[in-house]
């Protein structure tokens, strides 16, 4: 069989991919999966979505993103309920050096169109009346960061696609990509061959494994991350409770559960997406010294999930220099669900030749051999 492009990865970046390529005219697109769909990073990410952000490549990408979201339901004709709702993060500094940065990260957001403002501990306790003062000595705010469901987010993206004509291979594993004269010809799967010159790799927790089938070191590794869910109760939650030097974030989803995860120091670096009692105790111990109110509640699962992470913890959404045709979206760092719009929109025009807003320069793959990279975003758990 033959296919203008083929889109390894069925998570919300390939979804999206194949919809903003097929939207602007592409035909013959296939989507294969070796699993099914959200199976990998989306469907076990946190389901959040915020701008407020240490770079200015990642606020860029987040907001217009956020852009997307705010009409997504709409624009992909989705017949559900993507439960988009925008009532903020609320990020807290815990010290007088994190919010200094703070501040230098709000000018920064604000300079590029994002409403983020700083606030005193009073002013955070009118959002979240039941933080405990003394673990914190500030916050930022941004009312139209918020959350949005990965499962109805990425069914949305890949319905539209599908009637707009894109095939999908599910439990489908890409065995090897054939390479002739430094040109892609071949996606060989446990299933099809497929004549194709082009190749998007949006493999997420395996992308590193995809680029080596075609010589391409792409410098990212994987690891696990950990989240739980609690019993549902009545509101009393709106916005994304957040901490970097706290290890942790939290929220109340739309059914009246919290979800909340954290990092694990030191995690050895596999694919490795079991849950462990160590995170449970930590995550517990956390969340009730930050707001002990939430750690009455009793936790219902908890699961794993994988990390894709780059040096400078930013995107990796560009062409191979060195491999026409083999383009490459990953290194998310935990982020690719609230950036897959623009994700989308980013390779689609790359691989049509068209002019993206946001400079490709921003996101290329070759800048971690340049000496020395222009920021390390630190606004990460």
């Amino acid at each position: 069989m033959k296919a203008n492009q083929v889109i390894i990865g069925a998570g919300i970046s390939g979804c999206s991919i194949a919809y903003h390529l097929a939207k602007k005219g592409m035909k013959n697109i296939v989507v294969v999966d070796k699993s099914y769909l959200t199976s990998g990073a989306t469907g076990r990410c946190g389901a959040g979505i915020r701008q407020q952000w240490g770079t200015e490549a990642n606020c860029i990408l987040a907001k217009k993103s956020i852009e997307f979201f705010e009409t997504a339901k709409e624009e992909l004709e989705y017949e559900g309920d993507i439960e988009f709702k925008q009532e903020g993060y609320l990020i807290l500094a815990t010290d007088k050096p994190e919010l200094d940065r703070f501040s230098k990260n709000v000018k920064l957001q604000n300079s590029l169109g994002i409403p983020a403002k700083l606030l005193s501990v009073e002013e955070s306790l009118k959002i979240v009346p039941y933080l405990n003062t003394s673990a914190f000595v500030g916050a930022t705010f941004c009312q139209t960061d918020g959350h949005l469901n990965p499962f109805k987010m990425t069914e949305a993206f890949y319905l539209a696609a599908k009637r707009l004509g894109v095939q999908f291979f599910f439990f489908e594993e890409v065995k090897e990509i054939i390479v002739e004269n430094n040109k892609i010809t071949k996606v060989i799967t446990d299933k099809h061959e497929i004549d194709t010159s082009v190749v998007v790799n949006a493999a997420g927790g395996f992308a590193k494994e995809i680029g080596d089938m075609v010589g391409i070191d792409i410098p990212v590794f994987s690891e696990n991350h950990e989240i739980l869910v609690t019993e549902p109760i009545e509101k009393i939650q709106g916005p994304m409770l957040m901490s970097f030097t706290q290890n942790f974030y939290c929220q109340q989803v739309p059914h009246g559960s919290f979800l909340m995860g954290r990092s694990t120091p030191n995690q050895v670096h596999s694919h490795d997406i079991s849950s462990s009692w160590s995170f449970l105790d930590e995550m517990a111990k956390t969340i009730c010294h930050i707001a002990p109110k939430i750690g009455e509640l009793r936790v219902i699962r908890q699961w794993g999930g994988s990390y894709n992470v780059s040096p400078d913890k930013q995107p990796i959404i560009a062409e191979a220099e060195n491999l026409k045709g083999f383009y490459i979206a990953c290194g998310f760092s935990g982020h690719g669900f609230m950036f897959s719009p623009m994700t989308g929109e980013i390779i689609s025009n790359m691989i049509l030749n068209r002019k993206n807003e946001i400079s490709p320069d921003l996101f290329k793959l070759n800048r971690f051999s340049e000496k020395e990279l222009n920021a390390v975003e630190q606004s990460v758990v």
